[in-house]
This record gives structure tokens, sequence and C-alpha cells, in this order.
């Protein structure tokens, strides 16, 4: 067979090439924090340890088996620098900025894919919103950079503090989590203004996606022309800008305040610092669990109901056609619309004066199920692995990797080579999604079933 017709036979979907190429990324990442010079001397990285750091990068997670500060290399931390950023724009946007670069068109197929990627209605103008996407993460790591050195350039000196401030701006933006100032996290900063706004606005601003920054700025662009009244400005706003900006703020703030509450006079987190430091301690903590895997108080000293809290905001995640992970927050507001839509008696389910498709709900019962019965079924694996480790920290631990969070109780560097593995497949599972490995894995492609209706049937619920 010629390389033409054995070409022609192998036909790709969408999620397919999402998913291998999510998955050569994380190999190819891994290889080359498997050479010698991405490890410090004295230091030894394991084929496992190699492909667990390439896959915390890459899927933006941020739970390390290494202490990231002192295990790699300048090569080493360049190279993860590099897959977080790749893990955060995304393979597709990546590979087409590329082309757009070296000025090599983009073909209808390629389009398609961007399409189906960031799951667009129309096809024309998917080279515009790559290039669109490229700059608004480049401005806004820029900017966090910028920021970042008033802090770290003083502290640690100028080609350092600059460094710091760079890796740390692409770290914050990516939602990934990982950091290169010690085994501490941002602990050293916990009462510090500027880095912990800083690190929520990147943490925020990538979380929430492109499509809301768009539509803000051209609303806002509209308010600044007098097109119309700041008043209207909500008014102005697609359906699905105002619901994850709903949610966003309504989960952010929730979170503070319980955790505020819980922790206030636990001595192990919050407990000894001042009321200000409180109050920022635990909006850090709210933000942080939105998938990012930044931490400044020590996970494993929270008291259980604001475990139970953290749990559900790093199930949770972020917004979709951003950098963050979990099964999204318009997920979640679809499932409590669609609830609430039974309960006062509509057939419809409803919001700002909208009706939503039934497959946008579908979805949404099948998203969260999907990875709700993952999560149940990797928690108990793990469980059998490690016997004696605290049921408590492994929900937490496999929660984190597959809301691509990185916030751990201190187990990740415990982990069996097997239980490594495991929470491996949970971080890619998480940022690839649940809708696109199982489309990919069982589904082929240009290929689905017909609209047959059937007859009705009966079952009792409840």
């Amino acid at each position: 067979m010629d390389g033409k017709r054995f070409k022609s036979k192998i036909k790709l979907s969408t999620p397919q090439i999402i998913t291998l190429g999510f998955a050569g990324v994380i190999f190819v990442g891994g290889l080359l924090l498997w050479l010698p010079w991405a490890t410090v001397e004295g230091e030894y990285t394991s084929f496992t340890d190699a492909m667990f750091t390439s896959t915390t990068s890459v899927c933006v997670t941020g739970l390390v088996t290494q202490v990231t500060a002192t295990h790699w290399t300048l090569f080493g931390k360049i190279v993860i620098l590099g897959l977080i950023q790749v893990g955060g724009l995304g393979i597709v946007s990546l590979v087409s900025l590329v082309f757009i670069t070296v000025r090599k068109k983009i073909n209808l197929k390629s389009r398609r894919i961007i399409q189906e990627t960031y799951n667009q209605d129309h096809l024309s103008g998917m080279v515009v919103m790559v290039k669109r996407i490229a700059k608004g993460v480049f401005i806004a790591e820029g900017l966090g950079a910028v920021l970042y050195a008033f802090t770290f350039v003083p502290r640690y000196g100028v080609a350092r503090g600059i460094w710091y401030s760079v890796f740390h701006s692409v770290s914050a933006f990516c939602n990934a989590g990982i950091d290169i100032l010690g085994p501490d996290s941002l602990s050293s900063y916990v009462e510090n203004v500027p880095v912990n706004l800083i690190t929520m606005l990147l943490i925020i601003t990538g979380g929430i996606g492109f499509i809301v920054w768009w539509d803000l700025g051209k609303n806002i662009k509209k308010v600044y022309r007098r097109e119309i009244t700041l008043r209207n400005l909500w008014k102005n706003l697609q359906l699905h800008s105002k619901l994850v900006l709903n949610m966003t703020a309504i989960l952010l703030v929730a979170g503070m305040v319980f955790i505020l509450i819980f922790e206030y006079d636990n001595p192990e987190t919050i407990g000894t610092l001042t009321p200000s430091g409180k109050v920022l301690a635990s909006a850090f903590q709210s933000v942080t669990t939105r998938t990012a895997g930044f931490l400044t108080i020590d996970q494993a000293g929270l008291r259980d109901q604001s475990v139970l809290v953290s749990l559900l905001l790093m199930f949770i995640g972020g917004s979709p056609m951003g950098t963050a992970g979990g099964i999204k927050t318009t997920t979640i507001a679809v499932l409590i619309l669609t609830v609430n839509a039974y309960l006062r008696g509509k057939q419809d389910v409803e919001v700002y004066h909208r009706k939503l498709r039934e497959l946008q709900v579908r979805a949404a019962i099948a998203v969260s199920m999907i990875s709700f019965a993952v999560l149940i079924i990797v928690v108990i694996v793990l469980s059998v692995m490690m016997p004696h480790a605290d049921f408590v920290d492994i929900t937490y631990e496999l929660t984190s990797a597959l809301g691509t969070v990185g916030l751990s109780r201190g187990m990740t560097p415990a982990l069996s080579t097997a239980g490594k593995w495991l929470v491996i497949f949970s971080m890619y599972f998480g940022r690839i999604g649940p809708i696109t490995l199982v489309t990919a894995m069982f589904l082929k492609s240009n290929k689905r079933p017909g609209n047959v209706r059937l007859a009705e049937g009966r079952v009792l619920i409840g």
C-alpha cells in the first residue's frame, strides 16, 4: 500500500486529533524531562516522574512529584514553561498559529477542526479567532509579568526576578499552578496584597474563557463610543457570557465566605493571620480551587467543611474556551436551571428570556455524570492501591487531578508508581474532557446514528 492510499484510509475526527495531539505533546515533553541535563546534579528523574511532570504541565494541573524549584535545571524549567504554554493555548490553536506565522494557508479541514474544537456555529473567521486568542493570551501574560516584576525584581534581582515574573504569569494565566519559588508555593506571600491580587486576576481572566473576553471587550467599546449606555452593558452581553460571569461570581464569593467562616480561628490555616489577611487568604483559596493550583495556606490543615467546599469548587472548575478544567461553570448552571424548570413544572429550561437547547441540557448531564463516575472509579482504585492512605487525601488528590487544579494535601510525592500513572490518566482525562475522550474512543468519524423516533416507554422516578 502506497503512502497516499494509506493516508486516505486514516481519517481522524476532531476529538481523536485533540486526544492524540495532547498525548503526543505529553510524550515528547516527558522524554525531554527524562534527559539527564533536565535534572540538577545529584537528583534522579524516573521515566514515570518525567511523564507525570509533563502531563501536569500540558494538562495545566500543577500536581508535582518533585519540587520544581530545586529538582529541575534551567533547561528543565524552560521545557515545563513551554509545556504549560502549549497546554494553556491548546494544541489546535498552537499548530494553527505556527501555520499562520510561516504564512502557510489554513485549509478547509483545519478550519473545521478549529470550529469543532471551540464549539463555534460558523466556519468563517476561524483564522482571525486563533489570532485573537494568541494575542489576548500573550498580552495578558505580558501584563502579568510586568506587574509581578515590581515584587520579584527587588527581592530576587533583575535577571532572576524577570524570569520568576514570566514563569509565574504564564503559570497563573494558564491555570497551571506550577511555581519555582520552593516547596511551599506562595505561602510566604499569604498576606502580600499585590502578589495575591495579580495571581487571582490572572487565574480568573484565564478561566472565564476567550468568548467572554471578546464579548465584554466589544460591549465596553460600545459604551465608550456611546452606542449603548453603561446601564445596558449587561443586557447586551451574550447568554453564555451572562451565565459564566454570574456563576463565576457566585462560586468565588460563596467559596470565600464559607472558607473564611470555617477557617477563621484555625491556627493551621488562617487563624494566625490579621483580619485582612484572613479575608485575602480565603479569597485566594476560593479562586485557586477553580483549577489554578497555587496555594497560600496548608491544604492538609483545612477543616473537613472547607475540604468539602474545595472539592466542590475543584470539581466544577472554570469556564469553556478558557485555560481552566473541571466540568465548567456553564455545565453546573445548566444543571441548576434544569432542576429549577422541573420543580416549577416548566417544559423548557429557560434563562434570561431564552430557551436552552435540549442538546445542551443533555450534554451538561452527560459531562457531569461521566466525570463523577470516573472520579468514583479512580478514587476506589487508588484506595485499593494504597490501602493505608487517608481516604480524604485520596479524594482530594484525584478531584484535583480530574479538575486539573493541582492542589494536594501532601499525597503526591508519596504516590506509588501505579498511583502516579492513575493520577496521570486522571489529569489527562480532566484536560481533554469526558465528551472528547469518549467520542474519540468509541465513535467512528463522520458516522452518527440516524434520528429514529421510537415509541415512548414509562419508568418511575423518585
